[in-house]
C-alpha cells in the first residue's frame, strides 16, 4: 500500500508538471495582442484563447470610446443630467480605479479627458491647431473631481452636461487583467497576456524564475536600446512618443494629452513601469509622462504602488 500512494504521488507529480506552451495572436483594441501560456493540451489552449479573446470583445463594448453605443459612451451622454446612473462592474471598477490614480497624480491623469482627447485626434488628423475656444469649452466639462461614485448601488454620475470619458490611458492594462483572471479561472496559473505593450504576468513559465520581457527605447541617435526584465504576478508597460505625435509651428506634440492643458505633451520620451497590476501601471505610464522627469522621479520615490523602471528623455 505505502509503494502505491507513492507511486501515485509520483505520477501526479510528473503529471502536472507536463505543461506545453502556447502562443495566440490577434489583432484586437486596434493593435496587436497577444497570449503565452502553458496548459497540459492544444484542445484545452485553444478553448482558452477563445475564451479570452470573448472576453477582449466583452470588455471593448464596454469600454471603447470609438464605439458609438458602448456602454461609457452612454455614461458620457447622461451626463449632467442631476441623478446616478448604474452600471456594469467592469465600467464601475474603472472609473473607480481611475479616481484613485488621479488622486495619486494630483490629475496628471485623469479619464475626464475625452473632449480634449477629441480635439486632439482631430487636430493631429487635419493638422490643425485647436482654438482657445474649443480647448475653454473642453475645461468646463474635464475634471475627475466631477464623477461621483454610489458604491452601494454600483452607480455613477457625471455631474457636469457634456463630459466624455476617455479611458484610453488604463483600458488595455485593465483589459489584460481580466484576461488573465480569467486563465486562472480556467486552471491556467502560468501566463502572459500583452495588449499592444502592456503586459500582465502570472506564474512563471516552468522551470523558470519568470517571464523574461524585453523593453527599450531609441537613443538620441536612433539606435534601439533594449533591456530585459524579469516578472511574475504583476504587470509593465511603457508609454512615449516614438511613433505617434504632431508637428505644429516647428514645436513636437505628443498623442499624449495633458489634463491640465489639453494638448499633447511637449516633453518627448518614454517612461516604463511595473506595477502590481495592469491597469495602474498602465495609467502612470501615461501620467509620468505628463508629469515629466523631476515630478515623476519624486512621485516614484513617495509611492509603494509602483516601480519606475526607467524615463528616457529624448528632448
Amino acid at each position: 500500500m505505502r509503494f502505491f500512494i507513492i507511486f501515485i504521488s509520483f505520477f501526479l507529480s510528473t503529471t502536472s508538471l507536463a505543461q506545453t506552451r502556447f502562443e495566440f495572436k490577434e489583432g484586437k483594441l486596434g493593435t496587436l495582442c497577444q497570449l503565452v501560456f502553458y496548459t497540459s493540451d492544444s484542445l484545452s489552449a485553444q478553448k482558452a484563447s477563445e475564451k479570452a479573446w470573448g472576453r477582449i470583445d466583452e470588455l471593448n463594448e464596454i469600454l471603447s470610446d470609438y464605439k458609438e453605443n458602448s456602454e461609457i459612451r452612454r455614461l458620457s451622454d447622461s451626463s449632467g443630467i442631476g441623478k446616478p446612473i448604474q452600471v456594469s462592474k467592469p465600467l464601475y471598477e474603472i472609473i473607480e480605479k481611475s479616481i484613485q490614480l488621479s488622486q495619486l497624480t494630483n490629475g496628471a491623469f485623469d479619464i475626464t479627458v475625452g473632449n480634449y482627447v477629441q480635439l486632439w485626434r482631430r487636430a493631429r488628423r487635419q493638422n490643425i491647431f485647436p482654438t482657445q475656444a474649443q480647448l475653454a469649452s473642453a475645461k468646463q466639462a474635464t475634471g475627475y473631481k466631477k464623477i461621483k461614485l454610489y458604491p452601494h448601488s454600483q452607480a455613477v454620475e457625471l455631474k457636469t452636461k457634456g463630459m466624455r470619458l476617455d479611458v484610453g490611458a488604463i483600458g488595455k492594462g485593465y483589459i489584460a487583467d481580466k484576461v488573465l483572471g480569467l486563465l486562472d479561472s480556467l486552471g491556467i496559473t502560468s501566463a502572459l497576456v500583452d495588449l499592444g505593450g502592456d503586459i500582465s504576468v502570472s506564474n512563471p513559465p516552468p522551470k523558470e524564475d519568470g517571464w523574461n520581457i524585453e523593453t527599450g527605447y531609441k537613443d538620441d541617435n536612433e539606435q534601439f536600446i533594449s533591456r530585459k526584465t524579469v516578472l511574475k504576478n504583476c504587470a509593465i508597460a511603457t508609454s512615449g512618443d516614438l511613433h505617434q505625435f504632431v508637428i505644429f509651428n516647428g514645436k513636437r506634440y505628443s498623442h499624449i494629452v495633458n489634463p491640465r492643458t489639453g494638448l499633447g505633451i511637449t516633453e518627448s520620451g518614454q517612461v516604463t513601469i511595473i506595477a502590481k497590476d495592469g491597469a495602474t501601471a498602465d495609467a502612470l505610464a501615461s501620467a509620468i509622462s505628463v508629469l515629466g522627469e523631476q515630478k515623476g522621479l519624486k512621485l516614484a520615490k513617495k509611492s509603494k504602488n509602483f516601480t519606475l523602471l526607467f524615463i528616457h528623455k529624448r528632448y
